[in-house]
């Protein structure tokens, strides 16, 4: 299950549109998506982050949209060493239903750098989460999951800096969550040292169902130190 960093070749630009404006006397609008919910503060509505290698954005994925690309990647030797989600759409399909039909505590993403699609993100409220029982969870513990698509983009340091840019995003528009939490597998040591080297600590093991991870904290009181 989830690692750091993994992928496939990315695409151009085809994320972001303008919503629909409805017609005087249309139906009201639909309920809002999860991600525009109040568990992880209208995720939906962050803006880019300034990084070095250009702005970056959390877009939530719509699967019309994006299933092929995340299946792609997904495929990827090296991701799939990690994710274990090798196969059809339909498999990824099936990781994605749950967290896009819930309340908003995990949003499923995908980062796009300087307007190019490249990785995979999921954002969860990891005190609401399972992980919650296998570590000493803190109300609004915000967690992350992340794969980075395509040989290319990875063995460059941008593992290092999107993670960063990614919890700076959390703490900025999540006030509550006091720190963002991770738990790669250790034997992920490419993933243990790009949240070191984005600002996390290490901060115990722990033994998840699937896999033997390192629980890795980045704390906003420490959040200008590291």
């Amino acid at each position: 299950m989830p690692p750091t960093e993994s992928g496939l070749t990315s695409a151009p630009d085809d994320t972001l549109g303008d919503l629909p404006t409805p017609d005087t006397g249309a139906p009201p609008p639909a309920a809002p998506t999860p991600a525009a919910g109040p568990l992880l503060d209208d995720l939906a509505g962050w803006p880019p982050a300034d990084t070095p290698a250009g702005p970056f954005a959390l877009v939530p994925v719509d699967p019309d949209r994006d299933l092929d690309r995340i299946t792609a990647w997904m495929n990827d030797p090296a991701v799939a060493a990690f994710w274990e989600l090798a196969g059809s759409p339909d498999i990824t399909a099936a990781h994605l239903r749950p967290q896009l039909a819930g309340d908003g505590r995990s949003v499923p993403c995908l980062g796009v750098l300087a307007g190019v699609p490249m990785s995979y993100w999921e954002i969860y409220r990891a005190d609401l989460d399972r992980v919650a029982r296998y570590y000493r969870a803190r109300p609004h513990d915000t967690g992350i999951h992340l794969l980075i698509g395509g040989g290319h983009h990875r063995g460059r340091g941008l593992g290092t800096t999107l993670l960063r840019a990614t919890a700076d995003l959390v703490l900025d528009h999540r006030p509550r969550c006091g720190r963002v939490i991770a738990e790669p597998d250790l034997r992920n040591t490419a993933s243990v040292a790009a949240f070191l080297g984005a600002g996390f600590r290490y901060a115990e093991e722990i033994q998840l169902p699937e896999k033997r991870a390192a629980l890795m904290v980045r704390d906003r009181a420490h959040r200008h130190q590291l």
